[in-house]
């Protein structure tokens, strides 16, 4: 059997241009980038440890808005059932970490779910999660550095007193309140991310275990009071569940973004020592701290005031305070302002690694993949992130923009949790080589025989079809050659039935997820579209659950991690609660994304779609092409 390259295809002009155009371009998948790495191409410095990544993404995830969510979501939603709401909430992250887990140890290269989309996939569905999550990190750090100042003012006896440098000024002929001091710690924060992933690692760690005493103190304290005030927030006429179920419900709806975070721990991938344990350990373990520290501060201060009467701004000092601890607002702000530092810290740390990511695969400019020799972190990459959050936090007040943060995430985990399902059911068969491999394919090849593999370079599909077609042919026992028809048609029957049942799921969960938002709508169109997508879910999910899993998943990446289970039911109740979540964040937010998004569209169209490195790759069947890569020099296992 021998590999020829069809040159009609894949050259980027003539025809091949113009196909490219269509929808081939934006579903070309790579391979996982660690497996085979290109010699002479600088990797990041592998430190860090489930320690390190613990910090990382706790740091991340418990931001300074918990010291606010508490009583906002008490007081509308939840009442004394916040505690249940956290749980619920968590629980529906670990859905995602669950995926985040499998497809974080099987290919632990930068990029997080960018990386694992196009793997699985494809391009374009790559570059948009890719794109989103850039916006998703910049205006989420510049929020973030904002925040800082008002709870810094404190420590200063209030906002007019704050060093000249430090304090907020508004400028009236931009009509602008500039932040200096939001700007200047992003600024400082960008520098020690370029020192080295071991430092700032640290530096990190050193503020959330910071946070996380604060939260503890909270907790043992807070504790005390109640037992010798007897939780006064529990004995109320109301009960446990003031607002319902539906309220309980609610309200985890709304906690849910404050689990936000641990992907964080996904985008470091490349640079942990022992990924396959460790990646698996640090977002399941920091997922965990982080639910069990919500739920335990929450029985605590609804504990000690009444849900009604806890001040929806400052409900945990307020609480003290209504206890004559009058100091501890200067501990709990001390708390609030690490927590804003450590979570400023987790913003800035993945984008410079989906930039650098992205810029690899030829989408962006290779200007963003540069890898500095000494530290070995992507500098330019995190200059250019640390800069264009600086200026955002200098000039605009960006928490009018915060629900766009949560567009990346969300669809980041949706993604991720599609990976698994197609990684599981129909993984990649063809893998895509560079042509400069050429002379090494037609090397190995010629092993084979003199046969002949068209490899076609826009639609493998056909070529790996053609070479299944020519090896049979050459097969002497027409028994054997029967037997293995019967086999090939058979796995082409499940793999079809696997992706229709996929994408069935995905059309039922955004027709029932659609249909039960639209209150607007009268309710039998409602209920009939519920009812459709409903039972297109309930079909994906038995037909999944009844055909086997691809044999080839066991050799997928890197083998011996984290297998997520529960599969298929975990990863569609994953895309459910995500896709959900998406559709319900308003009009507004959805309006400013979609501007955003199609600006990234025309970039991909004019840029990465002839830019990316698999415009005229060569697409062998799996098979062989770990063979071929043996017999290359150009790249390394």
């Amino acid at each position: 059997m021998g590999f020829v390259v069809d040159s009609k295809k894949g050259s980027g002009s003539g025809g091949a241009g113009g196909s490219s155009w269509g929808f081939r371009c934006v579903m070309r998948r790579k391979q996982v980038d660690s497996v085979h790495v290109r010699s002479g191409v600088r990797q990041l410095a592998k430190e860090l440890t489930v320690l390190q990544l613990l910090a990382i993404g706790v740091g991340s995830t418990i931001g300074a808005g918990v010291y606010v969510l508490i009583g906002t979501v008490a007081r509308e939603h939840a009442g004394p059932s916040l505690t249940i709401s956290f749980l619920i909430a968590g629980i529906a992250a670990a859905l995602s970490a669950f995926c985040y887990a499998e497809l974080a140890s099987r290919c632990p290269s930068a990029g997080s779910a960018y990386h694992y989309s196009y793997i699985c996939v494809g391009e374009g569905v790559a570059w948009l999660v890719g794109w989103a999550l850039i916006l998703e990190y910049t205006i989420g750090g510049s929020a973030v550095a904002r925040g800082i100042s008002p709870n810094l003012a404190l420590f200063f006896g209030g906002e007019d007193h704050l060093p000249p440098f430090l304090a907020r000024v508004y400028i009236p002929g931009l009509d602008v309140v500039v932040d200096p001091c939001a700007a200047i710690l992003v600024l400082l924060v960008t520098g020690l991310l370029c020192v080295g992933i071991k430092e700032s690692s640290f530096a990190q760690a050193i503020v959330t275990t910071a946070n996380v005493c604060v939260m503890v103190f909270v907790i043992i304290v807070g504790g005390y009071l109640g037992f010798r005030t007897g939780w006064p927030g529990y004995e109320l006429p109301s009960g446990y569940f003031p607002f319902g179920v539906n309220g309980m419900l609610a309200g985890s709806a709304t906690v849910f973004f404050a689990y936000i975070g641990f992907d964080s721990v996904a985008s470091t991938a490349e640079e942990v020592k022992n990924p396959q344990r460790d990646l698996p350990l640090g977002i399941g373990i920091a997922l965990s701290i982080c639910c069990m520290l919500y739920m335990l501060v929450s029985i605590v201060i609804v504990g000690l005031v009444p849900f009604y009467a806890m001040d929806p701004d400052t409900p945990i000092s307020s609480a003290f305070s209504s206890h004559g601890m009058q100091w501890a607002v200067y501990i709990i702000t001390a708390g609030a302002i690490t927590a804003l530092c450590s979570t400023l810290m987790g913003s800035i740390l993945p984008q410079p690694r989906i930039l650098m990511a992205m810029a690899r695969d030829g989408l962006l400019p290779a200007f963003f993949s540069d890898v500095h020799k000494r530290t070995q972190v992507p500098v330019n990459s995190t200059i250019v992130t640390g800069v264009c959050a600086a200026i955002l936090a200098f000039f605009m007040d960006v928490s009018q923009l915060a629900g766009m943060v949560s567009v990346g995430t969300l669809l980041a985990f949706t993604t991720v949790a599609v990976s698994i399902l197609i990684l599981r059911y129909v993984p990649p068969d063809e893998m895509p080589l560079p042509s400069s491999l050429q002379e090494t394919i037609n090397s190995v090849s010629s092993r084979y025989g003199t046969g002949s593999e068209v490899i076609d370079q826009e639609n493998p599909k056909d070529s790996a079809d053609n070479s299944k077609d020519n090896t049979e042919a050459s097969a002497s026992d027409p028994l054997i050659l029967k037997e293995h028809d019967q086999a090939r048609l058979n796995e082409e029957k499940r793999r079809k039935a696997a992706a229709w049942n996929i994408a069935f799921v995905c059309v039922g969960v955004l027709l029932l997820t659609s249909a039960a938002s639209a209150e607007h709508l009268p309710s039998l169109p409602r209920f009939m579209v519920c009812g459709l997508g409903g039972a297109l879910i309930l079909c994906g999910l038995v037909v999944l659950s009844w055909i086997d899993q691809d044999d080839a998943r066991h050799a997928f990446g890197h083998v011996g991690g984290f297998i997520c289970p529960f599969v298929p039911l975990l990863p569609i109740a994953c895309i459910l609660i995500n896709v959900y979540l998406l559709i319900n964040l308003g009009a507004s937010t959805w309006f400013r994304v979609s501007i955003w998004l199609i600006a990234g569209v025309l970039i991909y169209i004019f840029y990465g779609r002839t830019h990316s490195s698999l415009q005229n790759a060569i697409y062998v069947p799996t098979t062989h092409a770990n063979e071929i890569y043996r017999s290359s020099s150009e790249y390394v296992a």
